[in-house]
């Protein structure tokens, strides 16, 4: 590692101000919204199909481009974070996601959709580095599980709210003849959900007229070290603490993989496979996820703290294969139930186990990753994870179409990703649990150095 953090810089550290959870607030606001507006393409799936004629491996890739693009404005957007303001970067991306997601609703053609779902990406991947990068500096490092529990905290209510209000608005709209627009024309009832979900971003920006750009950690240049703030030093980051990093990388890319196909696809599910029409599942299946999904990234937080109390520094970590390792069987499970009632109860505690990891694999870097390079390496772990976001969807789409084809298919093309990726992911992360110890204990002994 490069770096140290300054006596003073560690010391003030510590102190957490009710402003600092105040600006959590705002950036999980922020990520509810991005999620909304990220997640609402599922809700349209199957009027899509109807009107358009898409297949589901299209219907995919439009989640695919999306992920893609998202993970490769990462990288510049990164090193802009790490040396300009965040507070303005996440602004100008607010502003841009909002704007393009009411382009959805107003295209028509395919690859027209298709460039609009590109300008979501692009905008959405200015949020997560920056706050990375923002939260280690209000925050001390044993505070960072609880931070960053509260932003994943807006993903989760977000994809919820998604569902519970892109839900009834797909009701409405689904069965409503084609609209005229002046200067657009004519366009389906069901592509109004994309404007009536995009313009509240606008009121976003509202809120980050009450947060500062915070002062960044001042560090120490090490002598013989690579430069701070440099890629040299993220690479040198990276050498130094591969062993960790990368099962941490690869385990999240295939657990994302599988949640982000498992949410884009329950939808058609309910549909498909017990005869409820997808805007109806996903009124129920919304408030599930806001509920039970939201509190398990709060319990996963406050579980990664009390363990790193008791002893387990990897905290982070094992909360998340906790939740990661159980929501493998209950998945299978809810394929061999018959009655939707009980699959609804079921999805309970599959939404809870699914969203405990994730705001972990941000916690658990964010512990461990010198203050000047945060950004650049939160880019690069949400490439890894826009991989599994991209190839998700499509992934359970051709084999909807091509491996078990039929309207109940998509059961058991969850249920074989479950099995796949699910044990994988899981058994990755469990093998990054020592290196990760070693790499904390490093950190921690940093703080301490003059």
């Amino acid at each position: 590692m490069a770096t140290v953090e300054t006596p003073s810089s560690a010391a003030q550290s510590r102190k957490v101000t009710p402003y600092a959870w105040w600006v959590m607030v705002v950036l999980s606001i922020a990520m509810l919204v991005s999620y909304i507006d990220r997640q609402i393409i599922a809700l349209v799936v199957e009027p899509m199909r109807d009107d358009l004629g898409y297949t589901d491996t299209q219907t995919g890739f439009l989640y695919a481009g999306f992920a893609i693009f998202y993970a490769a404005a990462g990288v510049p957007i990164a090193w802009a974070v790490d040396r300009k303001s965040r507070r303005g970067i996440i602004a100008i991306g607010v502003f841009l996601w909002s704007v393009a997601t009411m382009v959805c609703g107003l295209v028509k053609g395919y690859w027209a959709l298709f460039a609009a779902r590109i300008g979501v990406g692009v905008g959405e991947a200015t949020l997560t580095p920056a706050t990375y990068s923002m939260v280690g500096d209000i925050f001390p490092r044993e505070r960072i599980p609880m931070a960053l529990s509260i932003f994943q905290i807006g993903a989760i209510v977000g994809t919820g709210l998604a569902f519970l209000v892109g839900g009834y608005v797909v009701s409405w709209v689904r069965n409503a003849p084609p609209v005229d627009l002046p200067l657009i024309g004519e366009i389906f009832s069901w592509q109004l959900t994309f404007i009536y979900v995009g313009a509240p971003g606008m009121l976003v920006l509202l809120l980050f007229l009450t947060v500062k750009e915070p002062k960044r950690t001042q560090t120490i240049q090490i002598e013989g070290a690579a430069k701070k703030g440099t890629w040299s030093q993220v690479w040198e980051f990276y050498r130094a603490n591969w062993a960790a990093l990368l099962p941490h990388h690869a385990g999240y890319m295939f657990l994302i993989l599988l949640g982000y196909a498992f949410v884009f696809w329950t939808p058609s599910f309910f549909e498909r496979v017990h005869g409820v029409p997808a805007e109806e599942a996903s009124i129920i299946y919304g408030l599930i996820f806001i509920f039970f999904g939201g509190s398990a990234a709060f319990f996963a937080g406050w579980l990664a703290e009390r363990m790193a109390a008791r002893g387990k520094p990897d905290g982070t970590l094992l909360s998340a294969l906790i939740g990661s390792a159980l929501f493998v069987p209950v998945v299978v499970l809810i394929q061999f139930v018959p009655n939707v009632t009980v699959v609804y109860f079921l999805y309970i505690p599959a939404l809870f186990l699914m969203n405990m990891p994730f705001g972990m694999g941000h916690a658990s870097l964010a512990q461990i990753t010198p203050p000047d390079i945060r950004g650049r390496v939160a880019a690069i772990y949400t490439i890894t994870g826009s991989i599994g976001n991209a190839l998700g969807p499509p992934i359970a789409g051709f084999f909807n179409d091509v491996v078990f084809p039929g309207e109940d298919g998509v059961s058991a093309s969850l249920m074989t990703m479950c099995i796949i990726f699910g044990v994988v992911g899981v058994v990755l992360v469990w093998t990054a649990r020592k290196p990760f110890r070693e790499a904390l204990r490093r950190a921690a002994a940093m703080d301490a150095t003059t």
